[in-house]
């Protein structure tokens, strides 16, 4: 989206407020792929992907009519995608513990789905797997950094952070994505070592 004219988004956000389904369409086009991008980097469950992105939708349309034509469309999508997916994420965490609390009344044991967790990390590759692993505020920002290129000034605007804080989750992310690289190097080094490699 970043070679997409900014005053043909606007004529596009303008007809889409009169009922343009078509402008609609196009917008939805022309951001679908960083939305899903994010998406898919800040959800685990990939089975819920589709339902997120159409909420995600569902308020870019809400909010077309609030969208200052003077920023950036791309990131004021990107900024809604990232609030939705924390929604979602919150909604799951509350429904979560109400489960929890359920099953420790009712005391019975439900087994853990492991299959769908094992066929993800098998379809992606080392550092996918790694990033995946961090805790939720880092990941956010090294995706908006390095997966969607935003600058730091951005992602504190899309996040609503002060910048201070986007260079020190970016900073710490980097640190555990880097010791995690060390340790795997380490780790495969002695086993290849043992087995003669």
């Amino acid at each position: 989206m970043r070679e997409t004219n900014e005053e043909e988004v606007n004529v596009l956000i303008h007809q889409s407020l009169t009922g343009d389904k078509t402008a609609f369409s196009q917008l939805y086009d022309r951001t679908i792929r960083d939305v899903m991008g994010t998406v898919r980097f800040l959800l685990e469950d990939r089975t819920v992907m589709e339902d997120v992105v159409q909420e995600i939708y569902i308020e870019v349309y809400r909010s077309l009519a609030k969208f200052d034509s003077t920023r950036s469309f791309r990131s004021w999508v990107t900024g809604i995608a990232v609030r939705q997916v924390h929604n979602y994420r919150r909604k799951t965490w509350r429904l979560f513990r109400l489960l929890e609390k359920k099953q420790r009344y009712t005391s019975v044991e439900v087994e853990p789905d492991v299959a769908n967790a094992i066929a993800d990390k098998l379809e992606h590759q080392q550092w996918i797997e790694q990033i995946q692993e961090l805790p939720y505020k880092y990941k956010q920002v090294i995706v908006l950094r390095y997966l969607h290129e935003y600058s730091q000034d951005e992602i504190a605007h899309i996040l609503g952070i002060p910048v201070g804080t986007v260079k020190s989750r970016i900073h710490s992310a980097l640190q555990k994505l880097r010791k995690k690289q060390t340790n795997a190097t380490h780790f495969f080094g002695e086993a290849g070592e043992r087995h003669g490699v």
